[in-house]
């Protein structure tokens, strides 16, 4: 199964308008206690979560994820930092890149695949605020476009 697919438990929308994301990397994630259960019932969010990398490992903050209901006093604290599990060569291939100005690590999607948790991060690079008018001004061109042969579509038949 190629990196990003697997049943979607939550996706960050906003990194897409507010970075160009470069690159991908699929990592695992060490979870705790009922954690899996809360992304199992889709109790996450991905909006405020940013990755850094710390003595060699990469760590995600901010991800917030629910407490289980059932979890009674073995509930696990919400925006605790979590490790991401990735291969030694793409971390010290993240860190050359993170070093660059202007480069971060951000969260976009969370999903399971094959019975395990994966996190897609991105090495991305902030966008200005007319990038972000123009990507937008691309998108309403493409939909109005779209829109147009649709409409020629019905006509025809």
């Amino acid at each position: 199964m190629p990196k990003g697919e697997g049943k979607l438990i939550a996706q960050n929308k906003k990194a897409r308008h507010d970075y160009t994301i470069e690159e991908t990397y699929e990592a695992g994630l060490v979870l705790q206690g009922t954690e899996i259960k809360a992304i199992r019932a889709g109790r996450v969010n991905l909006k405020d979560s940013f990755a850094r990398i710390r003595n060699g490992e990469v760590f995600v903050h901010n991800m917030h994820i629910s407490p289980y209901e059932q979890g009674n006093r073995y509930n696990h604290e919400p925006l605790r930092t979590r490790k991401l599990l990735l291969h030694k060569k793409q971390i010290s291939k993240l860190i050359g890149d993170t070093k660059e100005a202007g480069y971060s690590l951000v969260p976009l999607k969370l999903y399971i695949k094959n019975g395990v948790a994966k996190l897609l991060i991105g090495l991305a690079k902030g966008k200005k605020k007319y990038d972000k008018r123009e990507d937008l001004k691309r998108k309403e061109a493409n939909r109005s476009i779209q829109r147009e042969l649709a409409q020629r579509q019905k006509g025809m038949y």
